[in-house]
Formats: C-alpha cells, structure tokens, sequence
C-alpha cells in the first residue's frame, strides 16, 4: 500500500536496482501551452492506477500555485525532493535515486523537458527518466509542444519567446503512449483572467503577449500536426506489420510523377497547390529511373526540379523500375497517397499508339487512389484539344468498321438461304444495315455502307449475276432509289447528332452567362474576375480589358500569361471585342468560332455593367464620405456648443472673481480661481489640440520622420504629464530600438495612457514592452471595466464614448492614437486583459534592420507628447 502522503518518506541510500525483466513503459501528455491541464490529467492517471491496485508515487510535482492540482496529491504517495540551490523560487528536483529506491510500479514525473540543477548527475530531467524506465519502471510526464528541440525556432517565432529548456524530439516520439491535453484559446484566456494558471500579480508583458488568442491557436495548431504525424507514423508501421497494401486514406499525400523533364516545374506547382489546399498534406515527388538507363534527364534538371521541391516544402525521391507507370503507382501505395499528379504525354498523335501514354496506365493501375492529369506547355502540337466532331472516335471507328462488315455479311447470308431473284428483299436488308451504320458512324460510313450495299445487290441479286452489269432496267430504279434512302437517312442522322451537341452548348452558354449576370447583379464580380473567366471559359492564353485615355490604351485588369508583358492596344491581340466607347477586351490565343464570339459579346455586355457598378460604387463611396464628413461637422459642433464652451465659462467666471478686486478675497480664493483658471485653459488647449490633431489626420498632412528610437527614454517623456502612480512603466534596459517617429509615438501612447487611467478608478495602469522577431510591442494595461469585442472598433471612432461618463472630452483620444498610429506604420489593436479590464498593444517595427542608423537624443526631438503634429508645407 502506499505511504500515508502526511508522512514524508525518508530518503534511502543509492542502490543498485536488479537488472528489470522489462523497460519501464513511457506515457507522455502533451500540450500547446501552459495551464492546459496537462499536469491535473497526470495526477487524474495516477488515482486511476491507484484505484486499480497499482504502486503509484509522485516523483516530482509543479502546481504553479493551482489549487485544483494541488488538491488532486491528496491521497498519492509524493516523494521527497532532492534539495540543490539553484536561484530564488526555483523548482524542486527530482530525487531519482529515491524513485529507484521506492521501486514503485509507476511513477509521475512533471515537466519533461525540464533542466536539472548543477551537480545533479545528469544534465536533463529526461536522462533521469531514461534510468528509472531502465530500472523497469514505468513513467508518466508531462511537456508542452514549445519544449521540442525540433519546433523551438517555430514557437519563437509564433510567440516571440524562446524555450531555454527543451527535450529531444525523439524521446518523446518513442513513448508507449502520447495523450493531447487540448483546450480551445478562448477557454484557455478565461482560466487565465479568473486567475487558475498564473497568479495575476506574476503576468508580466512576456506572459500576456505569449497567451493571446493567435499565439494560442498556432500552439494548438502546432501540437495537433505534430501528434497527427506521429499517429500517422503508428498508422504506416501497422500497414506493415500486417502487410496491407490498398491505401488508407488518412491524411491528404499527393505525389507528383516527374520526368525531370521541362514540365517537371508545372507538375511540382500545381501538385503544391493542391497540397495547401489541404491542411497537413503531405507532397511527394517521385522521379523513376529505368533500369535500361534510356533518355535520362540531364543532373542539372533534376537538380533544379529538387531544389523547386525543397522550397515548396515537399521531399523528393528517386525509384528505380522497368516500367515508369507501375513504379510510381508502387511508390503511391508504399506512401499511404490519396492522389497521383501526372502530366499529360509529350508524345504526339503518331506515337502515342505505339508508345501508349504513362499517365493513362497509372490511371488504369492506381486503384483507389486519384489520378490528377496536368496539361502543359510541352505537349506536342498534334495532341492538343482540338474542336471535338459530332460523334465520340470509338462510334467513328465502330461506325468504318461496321460500313464494311454488315453490307458483306448481310449479302452473304443472304446468297446462302434465299434464291438469287430476291432482289426486294435483299433491298430492305442491306437499307436496314445502312440505317444501323449511319446510327453508329455517322453519314460518311453510311454512305460506304449504302455503296458496298450497292455493289453486293448488283454482284449477287441482279442479273447477270456475279458481273456488275445490269441487264434490267427495273433494277436500276430499286438500285439508285436504295442508295439515295441510304445518303437520306445518313444524312439525317449526322443531323441529329450535330443538333445535339449544339443543344448542349447551348445549354452551357446560358448556363454561363447567368452565372456570370447573376453574379454581377449581386456585385460580386469584379474586371479582374470577368477577364479571368473568359480566359477559362475560351482557352485563351491571355485576356486583357484596356480603357482609353488622352495618354493612350490603359490595362484595367489582366489574366494569363504574358498580358502584363505585351504592348497595350488592341492592335497587338488575337482577337477583341468592343465594351463600350472607351474599352475594350483583347485576348490572345486560338482564333474563336463564330458561336464563341456571340457569347464572347454577351460577356462584353457584363463586362460593361461591371465598369458602371464600379462607376456606381466610386459615386457611392463618396457620397458616403460626405456623409461621415457631415456627421464629423455636426457632432463638432455639438461638441463646441458643450465641452468647449464650459472650460471656457470656468475661465471666465475665475477671472471675473480675480479682477472684482472684493476686499474679503483671501489669498487661499485667489489661488483657487488662478488654479481653476490653469486647469481650464489646459483643458481647452487639450480638446483644441486633438481637434486639430484629427483634422490633420483625416487630411492625410501627418508625415512622420522615421529615425531608431529608445522606449526607455521614449515612453516615460510621454506619461511625464500624469499625476504620479497612475502608471507602472515596465520597460527593460535590453529592450531593442524601434523604427519611429518619436514625437507621434509618444502623443499615440500618451493619448491611450490617458484614456486608460480614466477608466481604470484609480488602479495604477501599466505600461509594458514585449519584444518579438520583427517587433516591440508596447502594452497599455488597465483594470477598468473593459470593453466588449463588438464596441472595440467603435471605440476607435471619432466623438465616440461609450460607457465613459467622465466630466470632459469629446471622446477623440482613440481616434487620433488610431490616425497616428496608421500613419507610423504602427499595428494598433485591444485585447482583453487578463483578470479582468482592458489592454491596447501597439506593434512598433523594430530598427534591427537599420544597424547603421543612430538613436535621436530626446533633446533633439522636434515633436514632443503633446507638440504639433508634423505635417506638409
């Protein structure tokens, strides 16, 4: 039974274990971030094992201050750290000899990647898990996906904070059994903000930026992938094991077939395009080298096709085989793929009978998996689509073979059981033949058959017979009017067949003219898509759409190759079409059929009503800025008529008391009114300023000077003017310059300090700096009442309030912190804060890529927190 865990154990003397009769098994639960829960489900395991008579002690434990995990040790032996002085507040060490000595059957081992303290003996906490499974002990532990050697760069770059500590991906990947531990972003924040991962008092800008919604979600993103391949490795060593060769479509893998060929790059790109489609999919290229060593690519194109591989993020493999078609379908099945990429032959017509085509014989051979067939450039010109005739080539054929073979065997069956003098009846025959081959083949082979016929009535049912002479004129007659039936019905058939395809072109037209109008009714559409559509829909290398200008031709939108690169005018095209007065669409490429270019002229029509919704939407679009211009107007001056009036009757009524000269006026009145005066006229000069500031920035006059700036001294110039403890400046010594306007940065976070601490009821604000790769992220954090997700863009509008009903301002301190922060080139955005209120972060790029540069005193600054706002002479 285990210990009562009240009494601690005592430590034993190092022991030699007995060498195990097993390894001890290994179960790791894995998660994307801290406070998933990954520790609360190991201590969850570790009751269950207990509960089922297994020996269960905890090795070594972290609970972060939780509560909940805390209480999940009650009733689990906890063994005795190994006490070693590493810094204040450092995590206990694991006591492997005491785990070794205990001997339990399980043990729980916390943090995995964590690294031991200086002269213990190994240098990882994953060595001492490696001697206890040694010893035949089993473990279960816990790490998050940030510690993997193999993804450390990937989450520095996600959340902008490097793992010191980390575990080989290999140990991990080897467990007996992995356990996700997931939990959604959204759930994950709110455990934060109602304090069950970290105390609120230990959230620094490091933990605050590293907990945000995307950060979470790329972690989450990251941890599902990884597990997925290892499952999927589990997956590929089951197939093997039970030799099972029909592909289980688990996860996307597309192969790509290559030649090394010139059409190798199209093949790799398209097969990449249909990889990120899928999310997780895999791309494999395959090149198959022949045995017999014929027509072997030069190294130098298969080089560049494996470098094209590398940066597609695919890997690229070389198999050896007799037969192309079979080895890459074989390669196929041994990669679990779900589709087969395969260009179409560069063979032409001639050939290809005799050499047969790769990509139909991996068609006929790949079973259950896709076969993608890709056109390209270096198909022979004989191969290319050409207009389709009225009846499929197996009917034509069918239809030739059959001109022959019924008129033939109809006459000879005929000759065998009827007299030679049965020329009516041998008539109908060889008619209804005809009518059978014009059904198949068409009029052509029809009329054969309806001459072979001919031939075979006057050969074998006209006298003479067996001579082709004609000795009665009655037989010319039935003779010319069978053939002329014949021609007829031939003649009607190939008709109907051609009626056919026009009805279902017909039908396709239309069906994409009212896709096309519907869709430009609804203003979906746009030129771009329009050219684009019509290069599709006509196979056309390149579509243009041009306008004239006094200038000259002007492109508007282009799609396919080369339409950016030919001259602009509709004398350089193929063919054109007319829109209207001043534009025109080109497009370059096979020449249309007359049907095409009717249909192509209806898509000029919609092409025209695209430009005029544009036309439209421009008028609308400014009209709607007038609008906001007239409301900015009226609010204005409903603001004037209120905020700007009442400083302005406080000044009045102060200097009025002070110039009244009464004789009871005490110098304690006196210096009242002055300060009431002064606190007024900073007021007013305060509302003046952001009036002046938003005007500025709805003209577009902010030009900003862009030079490297210091946070450190930066920030504090901009909260200097706020009454002292209302801000908790947090920036450190190491923080790297950023690339910015000093004066504007320090106006945007003084504004933003300055909302901030009205909100937040006296509660000191804190204003932090987090560093990431590419930037400085500097965060406004209040404990106010917050902000719901639906307002937050409102609140950055002008003359916008919300709840605030403070004495005083026009609710412009946001909207001009937003205009200039657009024009520093400065991410402005508002998250919830952790616990509870809310917090602003400004993403500041980073002068890192401007080493030559040199940092601005702030002595030397033109433009100070609240100076004037540079702007155009």
């Amino acid at each position: 039974m285990p210990a009562d865990p009240a009494v601690p154990a005592v430590p034993a003397e190092p022991v030699e274990p007995a060498v195990p009769s097993r390894r001890g098994r290994l179960t790791v639960y894995l998660g994307a971030a801290p406070g998933v829960g990954k520790t609360y489900a190991m201590l969850e395991e570790a009751h269950r094992r207990r509960e089922r008579g297994t020996d269960v002690v905890v090795g070594c434990v972290e609970t972060h201050e939780r509560a909940r995990t805390a209480a999940r040790l009650d009733g689990l032996e906890l063994l005795p750290p190994r006490d070693v002085d590493r810094h204040p507040g450092s995590s206990t060490e694991l006591d492997t000899e005491a785990v070794l000595a205990r001997s339990p059957e399980v043990v729980c081992v916390d943090e995995l990647a964590h690294a031991d303290a200086p002269g213990s003996g190994r240098p990882t906490r994953a060595e001492d898990v490696e001697r206890i499974r040694a010893a035949g002990i089993d473990v279960i532990t816990t790490v998050d996906i940030g510690h993997l050697d193999s993804l450390n760069d990937e989450v520095e770059r996600i959340t902008g904070v490097r793992q010191r500590e980390t575990v080989p991906d290999e140990v991990v990947r080897t467990a007996d059994q992995i356990q996700l531990v997931d939990m959604a972003p959204d759930a994950l924040r709110r455990r934060m903000a109602h304090g069950n991962v970290y105390p609120p008092d230990r959230i620094d800008a490091s933990l605050a930026s590293y907990f945000r919604v995307g950060n979470l979600t790329a972690l989450r993103e990251l941890a599902l992938l990884w597990l997925a391949d290892r499952v999927d490795d589990a997956l590929g060593d089951y197939r093997r094991a039970h030799r099972i060769r029909d592909p289980w479509p688990a996860k996307e893998r597309i192969v790509v077939a290559l030649t090394g060929g010139p059409e190798s790059e199209t093949l790799l790109r398209r097969g990449a395009r249909l990889a990120q489609r899928a999310a997780g999919a895999e791309l494999l290229a395959v090149h198959v080298v022949t045995t017999a060593g014929l027509h072997r690519p030069q190294d130098a194109a298969l080089a560049r096709v494996q470098a094209l591989t590398d940066s597609l993020g695919g890997t690229f493999h070389s198999v050896v085989g007799e037969d192309a078609a079979a080895a890459v379908v074989d390669f196929a099945v041994g990669a679990n793929a779900t589709m087969i990429v395969v260009g179409v032959s560069r063979h032409g017509r001639l050939r290809r009978p005799f050499t047969g085509s790769t990509g139909e014989r991996i068609a006929t051979l790949a079973g259950a998996i896709d076969v993608h067939l890709v056109t390209h450039e270096e198909v022979a010109p004989g191969a290319r689509r050409r207009a389709a005739p009225s009846l499929g080539a197996h009917r034509r054929i069918l239809g030739w073979m059959l001109a022959v073979g019924v008129p033939e065997l109809a006459a000879w069956w005929l000759h065998r059981h009827t007299d030679t003098d049965q020329l009516p009846l041998a008539s109908l025959v060889l008619l209804g033949g005809t009518v059978l081959v014009a059904m198949v083949g068409g009029r052509w082979p029809a009329v054969v058959a309806a001459i072979v016929g001919f031939a075979n009535l006057n050969w074998w049912f006209t006298a003479p017979i067996h001579r082709f002479s004609i000795a009665e004129p009655h037989n010319v007659a039935a003779l010319a009017v069978f053939l002329a039936v014949a021609v007829a019905v031939a003649t009607v058939v190939d008709r109907a067949a051609r009626r056919a395809e026009e009805a279902v072109r017909a039908w396709a037209e239309a069906a994409t003219i009212s896709g096309l109008s519907r869709s430009v009714l609804t203003g979906q559409d746009t030129a771009e898509a329009i050219v684009e559509q019509v290069r599709e829909t006509f196979g056309q290398r390149s579509v243009a759409l041009l306008e004239r200008t006094p200038q000259g031709w002007h492109r508007l939108a282009g799609a396919g190759i080369g339409h950016a690169d030919r001259p602009v005018g509709p004398s350089s095209a193929d063919t054109q079409v007319r829109v209207d007065d001043d534009h025109v669409m080109v497009l370059r490429g096979a020449p249309l059929r007359a049907a095409d270019q009717r249909v192509l002229a209806a898509f000029a029509v919609q092409t025209s009503l695209v430009l005029e919704y544009r036309r439209l939407r421009e008028h609308a679009d400014r009209a709607l800025a007038l609008e906001r211009a007239e409301a900015t107007s009226t609010a204005l001056l409903r603001a004037v008529s209120h905020d700007l009036r009442t400083p302005l009757a406080t000044m009045r009524t102060a200097l009025d008391g002070l110039l009244a000269q009464r004789p009871r006026l005490s110098e304690e009145d006196r210096g009242v009114l002055i300060e009431s005066a002064a606190s007024s006229a900073e007021r007013l000069e305060q509302l003046i300023d952001d009036l002046l500031d938003l005007s500025r920035v709805e003209a577009g006059l902010v030009r900003p000077r862009l030079v490297p700036v210091s946070l450190e001294e930066s920030l504090p110039l901009a909260v200097a003017g706020l009454p002292a403890g209302a801000v908790s400046l947090e920036v450190g010594e190491t923080t790297p310059l950023v690339l910015t306007d000093p004066g504007l940065l320090e106006r945007v976070v003084a504004n933003l300090v300055g909302n901030a601490v009205r909100v937040s009821d006296g509660t000191p604000v804190r204003l932090l700096a987090h560093v990431t790769p590419e930037t400085v992220e500097v965060l406004v954090v209040d404990r106010g009442p917050g902000v719901p997700d639906a307002l937050r863009e409102r609140m950055f509008e002008p003359f916008q309030r919300l709840d605030d009903t403070s004495p005083g301002g026009l609710g412009l301190g946001l909207a001009v912190a937003r205009g200039l922060a657009e024009a520093l080139g400065v991410r402005i955005g508002a998250e919830d804060t952790v616990g509870g209120g809310l917090t602003i972060v400004l993403s500041v790029p980073r002068a890192a890529d401007h080493p030559g540069a040199t940092m601005v005193p702030p002595a030397e600054r033109s433009v100070g927190a609240a100076g004037p706002v540079e702007e155009d002479e």
